[in-house]
């Protein structure tokens, strides 16, 4: 059963837009609506296109706390968004795929996103994407199209790997939506390597504060046979308003690249014993969110599948048998060849956790022949959403 995408309109050319639909949507999230003052609004938005260094960012927050600023309308965020874009062509459109069962659920579904967006500095110094036109990497056109992808699925939870804009685009603008953000970086990131970079890259992870409550937040740095390594995790302890249920969300990027397979077997064990310290003690489920940079063949992959924290990985649910992750989830030509490869996942909890819904992938032909980023997709990587429910069967937690 397909369930419609969230109803965004595409036409740039006319900049029209209308609400998303779905668990954003029907939040009690206060947003003032700006009515006609996109000027006011693209005021706000252009800040963020200039690059400088992070200290400079911070400096700018602390002058102008975003949480004092007047709270921005997602609608017309979209709208001065799809006025950036008017020149490229539409959003590729996708479909949500109905995964409920007869389970009873009595609240509102839980929207996770998890996305690898990648980083700025490194999609023009670094990656190496030889079909893809330098033109459609550019910051301020390419920034837009992320956040026309997050504003169009409006998740409660938003789970970002290779963000090196936070201070300046997704702090500012998200908080000003109503979300409360975590960012941490990379000890050594690769992204300070680029001249004219923006900072270090890192994991980011965002909540709908009308959902949820932080009680808890660690910032983990994932070791691997004892040693420090370049890679991080943010986990929270959340509790949901509705219900009152507390779980855990946790977002990560593992050390990339062939050859690297056991020190990411590694730094998935220690952030498997992180979690189940955090999760445990509390006997609270848990969803994972992450790039893992690793095939299901991997052993971290099967060290996850086979945690006593009973995790399973939600966009199997989407194969016909219901145990195949998706052929894909990033998909680029680089000067070695074509890299088409299933390495990000939501990880949850069973059976705490239900999965009502999740979001189909993009096909080849709407990929195309240069594959990823192009003029209408903007990272390397798709984003993957998913509705969860808790499981309102009594005595049934982890």
């Amino acid at each position: 059963m397909i369930e419609e995408e969230p109803k965004v309109a595409v036409g740039r050319s006319t900049g029209l837009c209308c609400a998303a639909a779905g668990p954003r949507a029907s939040s009690s999230r206060a947003v003032c609506s700006m009515g006609n003052s996109t000027s006011r609004l693209y005021s706000a938005l252009a800040k963020t296109l200039s690059s400088g260094t992070v200290s400079q960012h911070r400096e700018y927050l602390e002058q102008s706390d975003s949480e004092q600023l007047d709270p921005i309308d997602p609608k017309d965020l979209l709208e001065e968004c799809q006025a950036v874009l008017q020149k490229r062509p539409p959003r590729l459109q996708r479909h949500f795929v109905d995964l409920r069962t007869d389970l009873v659920c009595n609240h509102r579904p839980m929207r996770v996103m998890q996305w690898n967006i990648l980083a700025q500095a490194l999609g023009e110094g670094k990656d190496n994407f030889v079909q893809c036109p330098m033109e459609a990497l550019k910051w301020e056109e390419r920034k837009c199209l992320i956040l026309e992808e997050i504003l169009a699925y409006q998740p409660d939870i938003l789970c970002l790997q290779e963000v090196d804009h936070y201070f300046d685009t997704f702090q500012p603008l998200l908080t000003r939506m109503g979300y409360q953000g975590t960012f941490f970086p990379k000890p050594w990131s690769p992204c300070l390597d680029v001249e004219h970079n923006n900072g270090p890259d890192g994991c980011a992870l965002f909540f709908a504060k009308d959902r949820f409550t932080l009680v808890n937040s660690t910032n983990i740095k994932l070791t691997a046979m004892k040693l420090k390594t370049n890679q991080v995790a943010i986990a929270q302890t959340l509790r949901c308003n509705e219900t009152g249920k507390l779980f855990c969300i946790a977002v990560t990027h593992l050390k990339a690249r062939t050859g690297w397979e056991r020190f990411r077997s590694a730094q998935g064990a220690d952030l498997l014993q992180n979690l189940q310290n955090i999760t445990q003690e509390a006997g609270i489920p848990l969803i994972v969110c992450g790039d893992f940079n690793a095939e299901p063949t991997e052993e971290v992959y099967k060290e996850f599948s086979n945690s006593s924290l009973n995790l399973s990985s939600a966009y199997k649910l989407l194969s016909a048998d219901g145990q195949s992750e998706p052929p894909y989830t990033t998909w680029k030509i680089r000067p070695s060849g074509e890299c088409r490869h299933t390495l990000d996942y939501i990880w949850y909890s069973q059976p705490a956790l239900n999965v009502t819904s999740a979001l189909g992938l993009l096909t080849e032909e709407q990929i195309g022949p240069n594959r990823l980023p192009s003029f209408n997709y903007p990272s390397d990587h798709l984003s993957l959403v998913c509705d969860f429910s808790f499981n309102e069967e009594p005595n049934r937690l982890l």
